[in-house]
C-alpha cells in the first residue's frame, strides 16, 4: 500500500512536531511519524520539564530565536490554557568577571527582555535555601520560567491531528539510494511518498545517516536527578525559586523548582559519554548520586540529605560547538534533516519549526552557523 503527502516529518519531538505544524498551515498535505510515539522516554524532547530562557550570553542569534519562540510558544499552546509553562524565573549565577553573564545582560537589555542585576548579598536574602559563597554575581530573568515539556509536545500532536495532518507511529527505513527523490518504507511495509522529507529525529540522526552525520551529531549520556524536600517545605516551590543555572562551575549545574511535587530537579551540563538511544541502559550510577549530593551539601544544604526520588537518564545529541544542524541533505533533493539540538533545543523549537518551514517553502535565507558545511568533526563547546 501506497500513501502520498506533500511533506512527511520523522520524528515527533519537538523540532518535528513544530515544522510539521508550520509546513501544515501553509494548507500542504503532513504526515508526522514517530518509532516510539510523542514525548517517548528515549526522546530528547521527553521528560517533565525544560527551562525556557532568552539568555545565551552575547550570542544574538540564539537570544533572537528563544524571544521568537517564546513568543510562538503562547500562540502554539493559547488552546491548552496556557498551563503547561510555569514562570518562576531563570537566575544565572557566575563572577563579577564574567564576560558570558556580561555579554549577556547587555543583550537582553537591549533586546527588551525583563532582566535584574544581583549581588552575592541579594541572592542570600532572596533564596536563603541557596548557598552560593563562590558567587558574587547573578542576572534574573523574570519573565523566564519551565515548560512542561512531555505533556507540550503531546499537545501540540494532538492539536496538529485535529487541524488535518496525519500522525503515523512507526519506524522509518533509510531512504535508498542518493540523487533524485526519495520515498521511505516504514515498518509497516506501507511506501511514503512526500514531495519533501523532514527528518527530525535527533539521536537517530547519525543512525539513520550514518555516512553524513556520524561525525556530525554525538549522542552523550545525560543523567538527571529529582531529590523530595522535606514534608510542609516550599523553599524550593516555583513561588520560591526560581530555575537557576551556575555558569562559573566546572560542572553547570542546572536546577529546576519542584514542579507538580515531582520533587527539585538537578543535572550537570557537562556532556556524558557517548550513548545510543534504542539500547543504552537508562539506570543512573551510584558514582553520580555521590557526586550531586557533594554539590548539594555545599550549594543546597537543606536538600543534602533529601531522597532521591525519581531519576533519569536522557540524551543531548550535540553538535561540535553546540549549533543546530539544519540543512538539506547534499545527495538527495527532497530530504532536509534538523538536529544537533545540544542540549539547549527544546526552547527554540517554534523557531525551528517556522525556520525550517520558511526554507523550504520559500527558499528562506540559509543562516550559514546551521549548515552542514560549518560542522567540524572536533568538539569544541560554544552555545551556552
Amino acid at each position: 500500500m501506497k500513501k502520498t503527502f506533500d511533506f512527511a516529518v520523522v520524528g515527533a519531538g519537538v523540532f518535528g512536531v513544530c515544522t510539521a505544524r508550520c509546513l501544515r498551515q501553509s494548507g500542504a498535505s503532513v504526515v508526522l511519524l514517530d518509532a516510539y510515539g510523542p514525548g517517548n522516554s528515549r526522546s530528547s524532547s521527553g521528560g517533565e520539564t525544560r527551562i525556557i530562557r532568552a539568555g545565551y550570553g552575547p550570542d544574538e542569534l540564539y537570544t533572537r530565536w528563544a524571544i521568537r519562540s517564546f513568543t510562538l510558544w503562547r500562540e502554539f499552546l493559547e488552546p491548552s490554557g496556557w498551563d503547561l509553562f510555569h514562570r518562576a524565573g531563570v537566575l544565572w549565577l557566575g563572577r563579577k568577571v564574567d564576560p558570558h553573564l556580561d555579554g549577556m545582560y547587555q543583550l537582553l537589555n537591549r533586546l527588551g527582555v525583563s532582566t535584574e542585576k544581583l549581588d552575592g548579598k541579594d541572592i542570600r536574602t532572596r533564596y536563603p535555601q541557596l548557598s552560593f559563597d563562590d558567587v558574587d554575581f547573578a542576572v534574573l530573568e523574570a519573565g523566564s520560567g519551565v515548560m512542561l515539556a512531555r505533556r507540550a509536545v503531546q499537545y501540540l500532536v494532538a492539536d496538529l491531528q485535529r487541524n488535518g495532518a496525519e500522525y503515523v507511529a512507526a519506524s522509518v527505513g533509510v531512504p535508498p539510494g542518493t540523487g533524485g527523490k526519495a520515498a521511505i518504507t516504514i515498518s509497516s511495509g506501507e511506501r511514503i511518498d512526500a514531495g519533501t522529507f523532514v527528518f527530525a529525529c535527533g539521536p537517530w540522526l547519525p543512525k539513520l545517516f550514518p555516512d553524513l552525520l556520524r561525525d556530525k551529531i554525538f549522542p552523550t549520556r545525560q543523567e538527571v536527578f529529582f531529590l523530595g524536600p522535606p514534608a510542609g517545605n516550599d523553599d524550593f516551590s516555583p513561588a520560591r525559586m526560581p530555575a537557576w543555572l551556575h555558569h562559573s562551575h566546572p560542572d553547570r549545574p542546572y536546577a529546576l523548582p519542584d514542579i507538580e511535587n515531582r520533587g527539585f530537579k538537578i543535572a550537570l551540563d557537562t556532556h556524558g559519554p557517548e550513548f545510543d538511544p534504542d539500547s543504552g541502559e537508562r539506570v543512573v550510577s551510584a558514582a553520580s548520586v555521590s557526586r550531586i549530593r557533594e554539590y548539594l551539601r555545599r550549594h543546597v544544604p537543606g536538600l543534602h540529605e533529601a531522597p532521591v526520588v525519581e531519576t533519569r537518564v536522557c540524551q543531548y545529541e550535540n553538535t561540535w560547538n553546540g549549533d543546530f544542524l539544519i540543512d538539506r541533505h547534499p545527495g538527495c533533493d527532497n530530504i532536509w534533516v534538523a538536529g544537533g539540538g545540544s542540549g539547549h533545543g527544546f526552547k527554540h523549537g517554534p523557531a525551528v519549526g517556522e525556520y525550517l518551514a520558511a526554507r523550504i517553502l520559500r527558499n528562506a535565507p540559509e543562516e550559514p552557523r546551521f549548515s552542514l558545511a560549518a560542522k567540524k568533526t572536533r568538539r569544541s563547546r560554544a552555545v551556552f
